[in-house]
């Protein structure tokens, strides 16, 4: 329900409304005449800085919410985009089958192609599955995922 707290919030003040006319209450006045009371402890002070508290309190909460479900969107765009890469990748190696097979039965082709050839696509396969199982989804993650792995460091 989109308006939930409205709604709740609504249905709270005509209770108190109702309530107030009903049994001739005035909590305005109550309200008034708790402040009065205390006032010689002045703490009546703290309580209108609590409320203002509580407010900001209540807005970092709801901004904290919003960001969660941007954040849990993006998740699950990512994921989606996973999916469909891995879909892709898949539908393409099987395709490149046929052309591994072609050239394997191929007289004179040179095996050191195919060796290139499977190399390719067992980096390729290694960098998508790095891809897939990302722990942290940032554009760096990301990025780092896809970079060639140096075997010696100079």
């Amino acid at each position: 329900m989109k308006y939930k707290f409205t709604l709740i919030g609504l249905v709270i003040a005509l209770l108190i409304g109702v309530f107030s006319n009903l049994f001739d209450l005035d909590p305005f006045d109550k309200l008034v005449d708790f402040f009065n009371s205390v006032e010689h402890y002045e703490i009546d002070e703290y309580f209108i800085g609590g409320i203002i508290l509580l407010f900001f309190i209540m807005a970092d909460l709801i901004s904290w919410q919003r960001n969660q479900k941007v954040e849990l969107e993006k998740v699950r765009v990512y994921k989606a985009m996973i999916f469909s890469l891995h879909h892709i990748l898949n539908n393409f190696l099987n395709q490149m089958q046929l052309f591994q097979f072609t050239a394997q039965t191929t007289p004179g082709f040179d095996p050191k192609v195919l060796k290139l050839y499977d190399e390719i696509i067992e980096e390729t396969t290694k960098q998508v599955k790095e891809l897939s199982n990302l722990k942290e989804i940032d554009e760096q993650a990301i990025k780092e995922s896809v970079l060639p792995k140096s075997s010696n460091s100079a």
